[in-house]
C-alpha cells in the first residue's frame, strides 16, 4: 500500500478544508476505493486461476490440438479478466495510479506471464507489451495501464514455466519442443541483459533466469548425446553439454 507523507496529508487537509470537507472524510473515501478495488480484484482473481489450470494440460498432453484447445479457452475467460479491468479503471481517481497499484500488481504480473504463455504456445514467438495490455484490456484506459516492470516480470515467470515444459515434452516424446524452447529464451536472456536493471525484486528475478537457461540447456544436451533430435548438435561427438 502506498505511503501518505506529512506534506501529502498536509496538502489533503487544505484541499479539504477548502472544498467545506473534512479530513476523515478523504480517509473515509480512500478506504471505500480500496474496498471496491478488493471486490473487484476477487472478479480478476478467479478467472485467473481458471486460465492457470486451463493451461497446465501443456504438462500433460503432447497433442498439439489439444495445446491449442486449451489457449483457445484461456483466451475466452480472459473477457472476464478485461471485464474486471474495465471495473477497475472506474474507480481509480484520475492521476492516483500509483496511489492503489499494489492492490493488483501481483495479479497483473501473473495474467502477463499466462498471455505471454498462449502466445509463445500459439505462435512460437514474445509476446509485445502492447499485446499483453490488450490481451488483459489494460489498453487505451484512463486511469490505469500496464507498467513494463510488471510486463517484464511476467515475461521471467513465463520462463521457468517454459523449462518444466521442456522436461515434460521430453516425456511425452516431443524431441523438437525443447529445442524451440532452448532458443527462444536464449533470445531472451540475450535481451534481458542488454537492460540496466536496478537492484529490486525485477533484477533479482532475472538473476534466477540462468538457473531455468541451464536447465534447458541439460534437456538439449540429453537430447543430443542421445541421438534423438536431429537439431540438437548431431549426435555425441558435437554435443556440448550446458553452460555454467
Amino acid at each position: 500500500m502506498s505511503a501518505v507523507t506529512a506534506q501529502d496529508r498536509m496538502t489533503l487537509n487544505m484541499t479539504f478544508v477548502c472544498q467545506g470537507k473534512k479530513p476523515h472524510d478523504y480517509i473515509n473515501a480512500e478506504q471505500d476505493i480500496r474496498e471496491e478495488i478488493r471486490k473487484i480484484m476477487k472478479d480478476i482473481e478467479k478467472p485467473l486461476r481458471e486460465i492457470t489450470t486451463v493451461l497446465q494440460v501443456i504438462h500433460h498432453e503432447p497433442n498439439v490440438e489439444q495445446l491449442n484447445a486449451a489457449c483457445l479457452n484461456a483466451r475466452h475467460i480472459f473477457e472476464e479478466v478485461r471485464q474486471g479491468y474495465a471495473a477497475l479503471d472506474n474507480i481509480i481517481p484520475t492521476n492516483q495510479y500509483y496511489r492503489y497499484n499494489d492492490h493488483w500488481r501481483f495479479a497483473t504480473q501473473r495474467l502477463c506471464f499466462l498471455a505471454a504463455l498462449v502466445v509463445f504456445i500459439e505462435t512460437g514467438i514474445l509476446i509485445s507489451k502492447e499485446t499483453a495490455a490488450e490481451i488483459l484490456g489494460i489498453n487505451n484506459k484512463t486511469n490505469i495501464h500496464l507498467d513494463l516492470e510488471d510486463y517484464l516480470m511476467g515475461i521471467l515467470n513465463m520462463a521457468s514455466e517454459l523449462a518444466r515444459f521442456a522436461v515434460n515434452s521430453v516425456t511425452f516424446g516431443d524431441y523438437e519442443r525443447p529445442l524451440q524452447i532452448s532458443k527462444f529464451v536464449a533470445q531472451l536472456n540475450a535481451g534481458f541483459r542488454l537492460l540496466n536493471l536496478k537492484n529490486d525484486s525485477l533484477r533479482k528475478r532475472f538473476d534466477a533466469l540462468k538457473y531455468d537457461v541451464k536447465k534447458i540447456e541439460e534437456v538439449v544436451y540429453d537430447l543430443s548425446i542421445r541421438g534423438l533430435s536431429q537439431h540438437a548438435g548431431g549426435g555425441e561427438g558435437s554435443a556440448k553439454g550446458p553452460q555454467e
